[in-house]
């Protein structure tokens, strides 16, 4: 049996544990280990076990990872989430689908102190879903705008899969972050204008929303300060090259706990125990969180080397490279691809599988890694809100349970055009990506 035949059988067995609903993680690690041990021999494959872990745990830009699901998990605490949809609704609630708008502005915001795809979706879900069916939104139009809001949670820095993917890359991490703003902010204008026209061609799907006064407005601005503090002091510091990635990271979570302290102080009275049952919270979902993402950083990495030896990343890169076709239809190409990962998986384990693959392609055609770490976040978005699996569409299912994931779908298939589109303008101006990381320090 040859080395080649191994890696398909191997990445066969990978889908399969897959759909039976096993641990991603461990789902790389067994493939991983056992296809190793197949193709060299089971002594190998132990010791690639006692060598690897070790080695990823001692990788220093690693550090940043905890920290900053971490500084999202205080902020979540200190109540940062509900103001930010305060605001938003205030300011946009006179727009087609007002509360829709508000929540896409909301998870933006929310997307720039949390870095997660899902905790952006489940937090900003539990506030918007139940507000939106209160004015008789439609289903598929609450639900669907909550998922695709939750991708921007990866989008807008900071985000754990560019920390990855920079690793991955050996890229800096600092610029990534900041070549992420204008394209966030771009999405999140493109998500906008969807809902409005989806509005406008059926005006049954959202009632007007109500007005507000000026100074109610100019309130609610208070709800963006600690945001504004957070995104501020961790971006700009590293924008201006005050202080690294990973002090950043130490720095914003030292401020989301001190904005959590005086949300306690204002809010409900500060006390030992209520700051003590907050504080173990954060730290217990950011332990629970980091060791699942650490599980599929370790799987990945086994499983890589499994497929390295079995020359298949560089038989499809080379057959990718010998297409004597536009290097835009290869991206298109690419974009497939990721879609049909998206299906089956979340985005950590896809960027550790194809970004060995993909990246010297897209170098050798001619295209920035920076710009590429945008793209490929871009398209892992598309598999997020895809179905038949779809992360956001089944963290949303557990928000809204008396609502069918077949409607959820139904709501999320607008923004799947509005994320080609957003691809399509990144491919056609690269400059909204690089424009920025060229100013840095």
């Amino acid at each position: 049996m040859t080395n080649l035949t191994i890696g398909v059988i191997g990445i066969v067995v990978f889908l399969v544990l897959i759909f039976m609903g096993m641990n991603i993680g461990l789902a790389l690690l067994l493939v991983g280990f056992g296809g190793y041990a197949a193709v060299i021999n089971p002594t190998a494959a132990f010791a690639l076990l006692r060598t690897d872990p070790s080695t990823n745990a001692s990788t220093y830009s690693f550090m940043v990872v905890p920290l900053f699901i971490l500084m999202g998990n205080f902020a979540y605490h200190a109540g940062l989430s509900g103001g930010l949809y305060d605001c938003a609704d205030k300011w946009l609630n006179r727009l087609p689908g007002g509360l829709a708008c508000a929540t896409i502005a909301a998870c933006a915001g929310f997307g720039a102190i949390c870095g997660s795809c899902a905790a952006t979706c489940a937090t900003m879900g539990t506030i918007a879903i139940p507000e939106m069916r209160k004015y008789s939104y439609n289903n598929r139009l609450a639900t669907g705008s909550v998922a695709m809001g939750g991708t921007l949670g990866i989008l807008i820095p900071p985000s754990t899969p560019m920390i990855i993917y920079c690793i991955m890359a050996e890229s800096s991490i600092g610029k990534q972050f900041i070549a992420g703003i204008l394209p966030g902010l771009m999405m999140a204008v493109l998500c906008i204008v969807t809902i409005i026209l989806q509005v406008a061609l059926n005006p049954a799907l959202a009632p007007r929303g109500q007005k507000y006064t000026l100074k109610e407005r100019l309130v609610s601005l208070k709800g963006l300060v600690g945001v504004v503090i957070l995104f501020g002091v961790v971006l700009g510091g590293m924008f201006s090259g005050a202080f690294s990635v990973n002090q950043a990271s130490a720095i914003g979570a030292f401020l989301a706990a001190i904005l959590m302290v005086v949300n306690m102080a204002v809010n409900s009275g500060l006390s030992w125990k209520a700051f003590w049952a907050k504080f173990s919270d954060a730290m217990w979902t950011t332990i629970q969180t980091f060791a699942m993402t650490f599980l599929i950083i370790i799987g990945a990495s086994v499983f890589c080397k499994f497929l390295t030896l079995t020359q298949i990343p560089m038989q499809l890169a080379n057959f990718i490279g010998s297409l004597n076709v536009s290097r835009y239809i290869i991206i298109l190409l690419m974009t497939v691809v990721y879609l049909f990962l998206g299906m089956i998986m979340d985005e950590l384990p896809m960027i550790m599988l194809t970004v060995p693959i993909f990246l010297p392609i897209a170098v050798e055609l001619g295209f920035d890694p920076i710009w590429f770490g945008i793209y490929v976040i871009l398209a892992m978005e598309l598999g997020a809100v895809s179905p038949p699996v779809g992360l956001n569409c089944f963290i949303i299912s557990g928000v809204a349970k008396d609502v069918p994931l077949g409607e959820i779908y139904k709501g999320a298939l607008p923004f799947m055009l509005t994320i080609f589109i957003g691809i399509a303008l990144i491919t056609v101006f690269p400059s909204i990506v690089l424009v920025l990381p060229n100013l840095m320090n």
